[in-house]
């Protein structure tokens, strides 16, 4: 399959998180594609947080895009369905302070994460003109699915990813799941299926193709 590809001039990309490293996990190959993109920007906003976490998720996006700007609202890890207006309003309020986005990258709204879950679905009633990718992310509820869109990156990207992943998130290190097996393995599946050594997944259920 011939793949699609952007066309030239500066990009601007937002990053939804629900958590930090959520973005890394999930399209950390893809923002370092986007960030080498000459005249590229990028804002990123995570809904939750501890300070130490937080810190982390500054090194992190410092690392995968330099000179991205990086938001964090503090809402209560694990409890965003809670906190639904606190949520929304958030979002548009970054949404109003950051010009409007060629690419959004957010959870899948299937996730099973209810963090994830509710970021994933209301960003497309927040952003309604960019094309938005669903990125996922691994874990032990098993509810990776069958992705509609790739992203292939090359050996150099993929390892980037996995020392950026290692070295800005230690407090993340000592989990049974986060290993270079886990972050690897899934690009190297995604890879397989679309014709790749390795790539990042995406959903996306709406886009708008000019022929």
């Amino acid at each position: 399959m011939k793949p699609l590809t952007t066309g030239p001039g500066p990009i601007h990309v937002i990053g939804l998180a629900a958590h930090p490293d959520d973005l890394e996990i999930g399209c950390g190959g893809t923002l370092l594609r986007l960030g080498a993109r000459p005249g590229a920007s990028a804002a990123f906003l995570t809904l939750t947080g501890s300070s130490e976490r937080t810190e982390e998720a500054r090194r992190a996006a410092a690392a995968v895009w330099p000179g991205a700007r990086s938001t964090f609202a503090g809402l209560p890890d694990g409890r965003l369905p809670g906190h639904w207006d606190a949520v929304k309003q958030t979002l548009h309020d970054f949404a109003a302070s950051t010009p409007p986005p060629d690419v959004v990258l957010a959870p899948r709204y299937d996730d099973a994460h209810q963090d994830h879950r509710l970021l994933g679905r209301l960003v497309t009633t927040v952003w309604r003109d960019a094309l938005v990718l669903h990125y996922e992310i691994p874990k032990w509820d098993g509810d990776l699915g069958r992705p509609s869109t790739y992203v292939r990156l090359s050996k150099e990207v993929a390892l980037r990813k996995l020392e950026i992943l290692d070295e800005c998130y230690p407090s993340q290190v000592g989990h049974d799941w986060w290993d270079r097996e886990t972050f690897g393995g899934l690009m190297r599946m995604r890879g397989i299926e679309c014709r790749s050594h390795y790539a990042e997944a995406f959903v996306v259920p709406k886009a708008v193709i000019d022929l």
